[in-house]
């Protein structure tokens, strides 16, 4: 008899306590964790970063309203109430590419241990939270390792080691650290759509010699990107099936086809392909690849002369899928309205190439003048 289970087992995010990339650190007093956070971020200030702590004061008065204070040049602070919750905590700061945390407060999966002489109860008090040290910074250049973390971890002398005042050092050590977690991405093309316009399949259209989808994979393909087809329904055909990705947000177009890649696989960055632009040619690829930007939400072209980003030759990062659902939350199904309110990384080329090609007589010009080149 088959184990029942009460909920579908859906594909997670590589989440970690509180952020998909977290370092807790600890070992000192919090207004040293403090400043070294500050300090290490302004020499990362390409990324996007988050500090989480704890409040000192001793006592503090129920909140009864939440307070949100915006200031012209983007600053947002933000007073409200709230709870220690993974779950919540995980939503806040999916958009950051690592959250700082103050290990004196709350664990975190990857930790940063400062060698603090005076502190060697507190260390001792939460050795059992340090399991995963990436570096180990020194207070003070006689700083020593203490003799229970060289019995509990034989190898630490062989970790690297900064002291404080290594700034650059540090934060280089810290980049390398976000880069590591940087997705991998997977290629996408969007198959299936209703074509009304053309009044046939513009997947299977024939520009170059072969159906228009599989010139899309082959774009994506041969700049090493595992490439699936968004499709409607899964093919028959057991081998084609298992390059298709069938929509399980229904009749939202291109925007279900999104959400239904990242439900498949939420830690991979998506390259998104539609088949109605032909004259999208290796070199844009390649320029999109190259000029990807991991911290921001997605990464997309624009014709120089359009007002708006093309959201179908686009690679969309997994922190856009929480913002996908959030509009799709608010009843928008629209990618481009998404990456207009976002923050995307945006590369300009020539409007020619950002052709949509949506009808038989569009069809036979765009064919007439791809022979030509």
């Amino acid at each position: 008899m088959s184990k029942h289970t009460k909920h579908r087992n859906l594909e997670r995010r590589n989440n970690e306590n509180f952020a998909p990339n977290e370092i807790s650190i600890l070992g000192t007093n919090c207004n040293t964790i403090s400043n070294l956070v500050s300090k290490v971020s302004q020499k990362l200030s390409n990324y996007k970063l988050g500090y989480f702590d704890a409040s000192h004061a001793k006592d503090v008065a129920e909140n009864k309203l939440s307070e949100f204070v915006f200031h012209h040049e983007g600053n947002l602070n933000i007073t409200t109430t709230g709870s220690v919750n993974k779950f919540q905590r995980r939503l806040d700061f999916a958009q950051f590419d690592c959250v700082f945390i103050n290990g004196n407060h709350y664990q975190g999966t990857q930790q940063i241990l400062i060698l603090d002489p005076a502190k060697e109860a507190s260390i001792l008090k939460r050795v059992a939270q340090i399991e995963n040290i990436q570096f180990v910074v020194k207070l003070t250049k006689d700083a020593v390792y203490f003799p229970f973390l060289e019995e509990k971890y034989p190898q630490i002398k062989g970790i690297a080691c900064y002291t404080i005042d290594e700034i650059d050092k540090i934060a280089k050590h810290v980049r390398s650290l976000i880069q590591e977690k940087t997705a991998t991405v997977k290629g996408l093309v969007l198959v299936g759509g209703k074509s009304t316009r053309m009044g046939s399949d513009k997947s299977e259209l024939n520009y170059f010699g072969k159906a228009q989808k599989e010139v899309a994979k082959d774009l994506l393909e041969n700049s090493n990107l595992e490439t699936y087809f968004s499709v409607e329904k899964v093919s028959e055909n057991t081998a084609e099936a298992s390059k298709e990705i069938h929509d399980k947000f229904l009749n939202l177009g291109p925007f279900g086809g999104i959400c239904s890649a990242f439900q498949k696989d939420p830690n991979a960055a998506w390259f998104v392909l539609a088949t109605d632009v032909p004259f999208i040619n290796a070199a844009i690829i390649k320029l999109v690849l190259e000029k990807r930007n991991p911290s921001k939400v997605a990464t997309a072209i624009k014709g120089k002369g359009k007002d708006f980003p093309e959201p179908l030759v686009t690679i969309y990062e997994p922190k856009a899928y929480p913002i996908l659902l959030q509009y799709l939350a608010q009843g928008y199904s629209c990618p481009r309205k998404m990456l207009i309110n976002s923050e995307v990384e945006i590369i300009e080329i020539e409007d020619d190439f950002i052709r949509n090609i949506n009808t038989p007589e569009e069809f036979k010009a765009a064919k007439k003048e791809i022979q030509k080149l």
